[in-house]
This record gives C-alpha cells, sequence and structure tokens, in this order.
C-alpha cells in the first residue's frame, strides 16, 4: 500500500474516532435568554416581578443558565440583580458588553457594573463582523479583538464563569473568515468558558450553520460551543439542532420563541426535540420534562398572552385530533398520528368535537371528561347530531371545550341549576366628564334568582359593555359562590359570521377564562346581538367553573 494511500486511510479514521467521541458527549448545557432577549418582544414589558417568578420557574425545569438581563442598562435589570432568586439548579447569568475602545478594562463602568453583581456567570457580546466594527464601532480591527481579550481576561478573573456572546458571527464569517475566527479565538485563549457563535439577523440556513460551525471546530472543541440563532427565516430551531449534532455543546434561546422581530430559537421546542428525538441530555430530567408545557403557559400567562395553540409539543392542538377516521385510528395505536406521547411534555391528547365528528371523537372526549358511556347508547347519536346542528348554526366547540363539556353533561342532566337570570340591561354613555375629558362608559343591571330562589339585583359600570355586565353578575353571584372570586376573563374574540347582512349579522363571541390554579377553559356564545352573544359565553365561564369546582346550588 502506498504512503499516500495510508495517508488517506488514517485522516479517515482519525475523523471516524472524532465523529465516535463527539457523539458519546451526550451533554447539551440550555441557556434562557428570555428575562432580555425574550423582553425585545413587540408588546412585552416586564416587571421585577415578572423576571423573578419567571426565573424561578426556569430554575425549577432544569435549565442550566437562566440570564436576568442587562445590569445597569435600566432600573428593571437593577432591581432584579440586586435582589436576585436563589437558585437550586440553574446559574444566573448576566449579560453586558466588552470594554469600550479607549479604556482599559478595569476602568470601564459597563464591566464593573456586570462584574459587580451576584451572578454565578457572565456573558460578554462582542461584534465579530469586520462591518460592524469599521461602521458601528469605527475602530481598527485589532483594537477590536483586543477589547475582547482583555475584557474576558477581566471575566474569567472575576467570576466563576465567563462566556462570549459572538454577535452576527455567521455575517461575518461569511464577511471575513479569517477575522471572525481571530475574534472568537482571542475570547478562548483569555479561558471563555463558551464561545457562542450567533445568527443575529436570523438569515442564517441549516446548510451554512453546519458549515461554519464545521469550520469554527477545527479550532474550538464542541465542548465550549454555543449557538444562538434567531427565527426570521424560521429556521432557528433547526439550526441550533444542526449545531448540536456537529459537536456544539450549549444552545441558547427563549421560551416560546420570544424575541425581537421574528424571535429566538424556542426552547420549548429544542429541548424535547434534543432529549426525545436525538438522545441527548440535559438538566431537564423526565420528570422535569412532563413539566414543559406547564412552563410554558405559566410565562405566557403572566405575560397576558394566550397560548400558541399550535405550538409544537405544547399547544393544545399539538396532539388535538378533529376526524372521526383519526381518532379512530388513534384509539387504536397512538402511534398512528402522535410522533411522541403527549404526557412526556405534560400535554395530552385533545380529541376535538366539531361537525367532523362521529361517535369516536364523542365518547372518546366523553372519556376526557370522566364520561363513560356505550357506543350504542342512543344519547350518544343525539349528542352528535345536537353538536352538527349547532355547529352550522355557527356554533364552534373544537375551540370552546369547556362549552361542549357543558352541553354534554346538560344532555345528561348532571349540570345544576345554579342560578337563573330574569333579565339584563346594557347602556353604553359617551359624555365630557368635569375635566373637560371625553370618556365613555357602560353600565349594566342585572337581575337574577340564586338557586335558593332569592330575587336580586345589581348594577355595576365597566369599561365596556360586557366588563360591565361582568362586575354585575359578579356583584351578585360571588356572595353566594365564593368559588367565582378568582375567576377572570383572559381572552375576547368576536367573529362576524354573516357579513352580508351588515348591522343584523350573526356574531360568534368566545370567551378564554383562568382561576387562580392556573386552569383555563373557552366557552362560546352566538347571536344576532353582540351583548347577548357575550352572555351567552359569559355564563357557561361561570357555570363551567361552579360545576368543576363542585359548587352546591344556592352555595349550600
Amino acid at each position: 500500500m502506498s504512503a499516500g494511500r495510508k495517508l488517506v486511510i488514517l485522516r479517515a479514521l482519525s475523523e471516524l474516532v472524532e465523529i465516535e467521541r463527539v457523539m458519546a458527549d451526550k451533554r447539551v448545557y440550555l441557556y434562557d435568554s428570555t428575562l432580555r432577549d425574550g423582553a425585545q418582544t413587540q408588546g412585552i414589558d416586564f416587571s421585577t416581578a415578572d423576571k423573578l417568578a419567571i426565573a424561578e420557574a426556569l430554575d425549577r425545569l432544569g435549565i442550566d443558565y437562566v440570564e436576568g438581563g442587562w445590569p445597569g442598562a435600566n432600573p428593571t435589570d437593577d432591581a432584579f440583580f440586586a435582589d436576585p432568586p436563589a437558585f437550586t439548579r440553574a446559574k444566573l447569568t448576566a449579560f453586558g458588553m466588552t470594554r469600550r475602545a479607549g479604556r482599559s478594562p478595569e476602568n470601564d463602568p459597563g464591566l464593573a457594573a456586570l462584574l459587580g453583581t451576584k451572578a454565578a456567570a457572565v456573558c460578554l457580546v462582542a461584534k465579530t463582523w469586520d462591518f460592524h466594527v469599521d461602521v458601528a464601532l469605527g475602530i481598527a480591527p485589532a483594537e477590536n479583538i483586543d477589547m475582547i481579550a482583555d475584557s474576558m481576561a477581566l471575566a474569567v478573573r472575576r467570576a466563576s464563569e465567563a462566556m462570549l456572546d459572538a454577535e452576527h458571527f455567521f455575517d461575518g464569517y461569511k464577511s471575513n473568515p479569517a477575522y471572525a475566527l481571530d475574534c472568537v479565538k482571542a475570547a478562548a485563549a483569555a479561558g471563555a468558558r463558551w464561545i457562542v457563535l450567533c445568527d443575529t439577523n436570523g438569515g442564517a440556513l441549516p446548510d451554512e450553520v453546519e458549515r461554519t460551525v464545521g469550520a469554527v471546530l477545527e479550532h474550538i472543541p464542541g465542548a465550549n460551543l454555543g449557538i444562538h440563532c434567531h427565527d426570521d427565516t424560521g429556521n432557528a430551531v433547526a439550526n441550533s439542532l444542526a449545531a448540536v449534532r456537529l459537536g456544539v455543546r450549549q444552545v441558547q434561546g427563549t421560551v416560546n420563541g420570544l424575541g425581537e422581530r421574528c424571535g429566538n430559537a424556542n426552547l420549548v421546542s429544542i429541548l424535547p426535540s434534543l432529549v426525545i428525538k436525538m438522545g441527548y441530555e440535559t438538566g431537564v430530567s423526565d420528570e422535569d420534562l412532563a413539566q414543559l408545557t406547564h412552563v410554558s403557559h405559566l410565562i405566557d400567562e403572566r405575560l397576558n398572552r394566550a397560548p400558541d395553540r399550535s405550538a409544537a409539543y405544547v399547544g393544545e392542538s399539538a396532539f388535538a385530533h378533529k376526524g372521526g377516521l383519526h381518532v379512530s385510528a388513534v384509539e387504536k395505536d397512538p402511534r398512528s398520528y402522535e410522533h411522541i406521547a403527549p404526557e412526556r411534555v405534560g400535554n395530552r391528547r385533545h380529541v376535538v368535537v366539531s361537525d367532523q365528528s362521529g361517535r369516536a371523537n364523542v365518547l372518546a372526549r366523553f372519556r376526557e371528561i370522566g364520561i363513560e358511556m356505550e357506543a350504542g347508547d342512543p344519547r350518544v347519536a343525539d349528542l352528535v347530531e345536537t353538536v352538527k346542528a349547532r355547529e352550522f348554526d355557527g356554533y364552534a366547540y373544537d375551540g370552546a371545550e369547556a362549552s361542549f363539556e357543558l352541553l354534554a353533561r346538560r344532555a345528561l342532566g348532571e349540570v345544576p341549576d345554579y342560578y337563573k337570570l330574569t333579565s339584563f340591561r346594557v347602556i353604553d354613555e359617551r359624555r365630557w366628564n368635569a375635566k373637560g375629558e371625553l370618556i365613555t362608559l357602560s353600565e349594566a343591571t342585572v337581575k337574577l334568582e340564586g338557586g335558593s330562589g332569592l330575587a336580586v339585583m345589581a348594577v355595576a359600570e365597566g369599561n365596556g359593555p360586557v366588563n360591565a355586565l361582568d362586575a354585575a353578575l359578579r356583584e351578585l353571584l360571588t356572595p353566594i359562590y365564593p368559588q367565582l372570586e378568582d375567576l377572570r376573563l383572559v381572552d375576547y374574540k368576536v367573529r362576524i359570521l354573516t357579513p352580508g347582512d351588515g348591522t343584523a349579522a350573526v356574531t360568534r363571541v368566545m370567551i378564554e377564562s383562568a382561576d387562580g390554579h392556573g386552569e383555563r377553559w373557552s366557552t362560546v356564545g352566538l347571536s344576532t346581538n353582540i351583548i347577548d352573544a357575550s352572555y351567552n359565553a359569559l355564563r357557561d365561564s361561570i357555570v363551567y367553573k361552579l360545576y368543576r369546582d363542585g359548587a352546591a346550588p344556592g352555595g349550600a
């Protein structure tokens, strides 16, 4: 065998050994940047209390690094780091930038604020795209590398763990590969624990990520590399998983993909994909993973956002089945239409009832709510026909599960009459107040009979007719049913079903409600009068809460 041939074989064997070594290291570290990157989401503004609650939830889940924010950047972050949460599993991380040009790291106020916190780790952001060095910083390329090296050396001495956020690395590598590599190698030489490659513009595709990460791996071990992708092409999760497959061992992202523009890589999708699909290990145990849906929804609730029904793994529709044939197949073998057991991520199989439903859907939904009925029971066929007829009129039970459950249980005679509405009246008034301000107020008058037959009446004001109606109902019902104290409306949607009818159109109202136990449910109302439709949905919400909590008629 020729010497050249032997060399080729030896190189191939060496590459195989390296691949096996990388694959043998199955531990991947998760870095959450929700409290900083997520705060850049349009419409989101964290309070200090929000940041504390979210950070604690991430710690309980088993996330390795929780980035608390940027010390010195704003009062909220300063308050958070002044009294940080006491983590039991995660490392609290503070984010900041390298020293400014012309300053020593010891005399830079930004670095001083960053390194003066109680955080267990620090992450320094630095430019790695020569275009930004020239235009944004306006300094010589060599000076930028010195800033990275000096700042990282100080951070390594002062903090228990330091890492580099290589901003715009993929754009920088395309523009000037040698310079981008020099930047990250300077941080590695200074002792950085992690070098995080950032697709800050979110424009990279998986094949580009693979090529670029592969090139970096020739200089920096995967055990010291991280990946941080934005989702501007919809590939942030795919790009992150591709980097891990090549050997990168830290993944950064946010819960539910929060972030500026199109968001960041969604850790809620990445985590189960790494563990269940790819066989990697994280700090999240199987028991922890079963809390994933809860954590995802908890954070949405904290931010007053409706959870994405179609979210992978944790969405309400992630394991939903609507067509009767699908339900029958899932009943026989869940693998037919479910890629994992929903319980592994804390979700559940959700059988949607609609005008496409058959007996299998209704029976499966019955089992979900604890009703056992035989397939041949004539009440099943009657209920299927009732659902189809009502959805033909405009009801939508595939998005209003609580209203469906009440419909079913009423058909079985299981739902008590908690109260009887005698009448209601809503008045809107638009006027100038004593301060000369133009205001609009709604006033609702409600008359009803409680479970004991006692007739009562209440008047309440609100910032809209539905709010006023809700307030008047609560004023009368809460003394009778204390279970309603923590009931709140979290979403309200209106859809015009017959726009051709103009102001006489049929209106469908869907209300999403929640309580202090973290439970959420949806109800639906239908009418040509939007207030009447709203009341119908509101009534179902109240009755569902009372029934689920086991309230007795009249509050006895």
